[in-house]
Order: structure tokens, then C-alpha cells, then sequence
């Protein structure tokens, strides 16, 4: 009982002095949010934070996309970027890249925006010290497959008011076309 209360006392103490992990309103980890770029006349999505790598209890498990989880390939878990999307990502204190592909969902720690296969944490030269600051780049023209780059042109509208009104403005006029065929492909899921 002593132990108990001991422990309940500390803690009180401690979210008190604002040393504890706050609590989340939400109760979800807070990310730094992703945002669009321009690069080469390409809107591509570029998420930046601390990169982390998965824990070897995960090698085998399913993933969020259905896959098994293995640690010998270039894979990755994101909230926010879309599932079967190719992703390269900096270490933003040595300068090394990677292409992962994004199949599982992920991490759930403040500040975290990508969590690693121990092959591509190996190729950034982030074992020793378990995380990296890193920036994500996501470009819908490096995409594997069609699925993926409409599910990251997607993102990408989402986060861009102007495009989010163009489009809109063309659904309104009824256009079938004209433009950019891009544009009325978009299905507006966002995964």
C-alpha cells in the first residue's frame, strides 16, 4: 500500500512540475505536419521530424497494408503518408537517403514522422543511435504503381487550398475534360 501510494504521489509531483508525458487531448501522438513542395514544377509531399526504426519484436508481423513485416527490406510505417507509396528519406545529419515503401502505420511518439525497417534505418547509418532527423520527400512521377501516385496526387490536394477550389470549380461547370486529366481522376480518399 505504502508502494502504491509512493508511486501515485510522485506522479501527481511530477505532471504537477510539467515533467510527465503531457496528455494528449486526442490521445494521439503530436507529428509536425506534412506539407507541399515544389520541385522541378512537381507538387510533392515533404514531411520532416525524427525518424525511428522498427523493434525486432515487429519482423513478421502483419502490417497495416496486409504485407508481413521484414526487416530486410526498405519499408516503413507513416500516419500520414499513403499506403504502397515510394518515399525517400534524409538523414538530415549525415546526408544519406533511402527509398521505403510505405506498408504499415506509425509511430505513435510525439515528434516521430517515419518508423523504419532495420535495413533502411542500416543504409541512413541510424542503428547506433535508434533515431535520426530526417525530411521525407513523396513524389507523385516516382510512384510504383498508378494506384500509388493517385493516392499521393490525392495528399498533395488536400493540402493545397488553391488546388482543392480549381477543382471544385471545374466539377461545378460540369467539364469533362480540357484541362489537365489529372484533375478529374482524383477519387479525394487520401490514404
Amino acid at each position: 500500500m505504502k508502494t502504491t501510494r509512493m508511486i501515485v504521489l510522485a506522479l501527481a509531483a511530477a505532471t504537477l512540475s510539467g515533467t510527465a508525458v503531457p496528455a494528449l487531448a486526442n490521445g494521439k501522438a503530436k507529428v509536425p505536419p506534412v506539407h507541399v513542395e515544389h520541385e522541378d514544377g512537381e507538387e510533392i509531399l515533404v514531411h520532416k521530424g525524427e525518424a525511428s526504426f522498427y523493434s525486432q519484436k515487429f519482423h513478421g508481423r502483419t502490417t497495416a497494408s496486409g504485407e508481413t513485416m521484414n526487416q530486410n527490406k526498405a519499408t516503413a510505417a507513416s500516419r500520414t503518408l499513403p499506403l504502397g507509396a515510394k518515399a525517400t528519406v534524409t538523414n538530415e545529419e549525415n546526408g544519406k537517403s533511402v527509398d521505403v515503401i510505405v506498408n504499415d502505420r506509425g509511430p505513435y511518439v510525439d515528434g516521430r514522422v517515419i518508423d523504419l525497417s532495420r535495413s533502411a534505418a542500416k543504409k541512413l547509418d541510424m542503428i547506433d543511435d535508434g533515431t535520426a532527423p530526417v525530411k521525407v520527400e513523396v513524389k507523385p512521377s516516382e510512384q510504383p504503381s498508378e494506384t500509388a501516385r493517385e493516392k499521393v496526387e490525392d495528399k498533395v490536394d488536400q493540402l493545397t487550398p488553391d488546388s482543392q477550389f480549381a477543382q471544385g470549380d471545374t466539377r461545378r461547370n460540369g467539364s469533362s475534360g480540357g484541362g489537365k486529366s489529372d484533375t478529374m481522376s482524383h477519387s479525394g480518399s487520401g490514404k
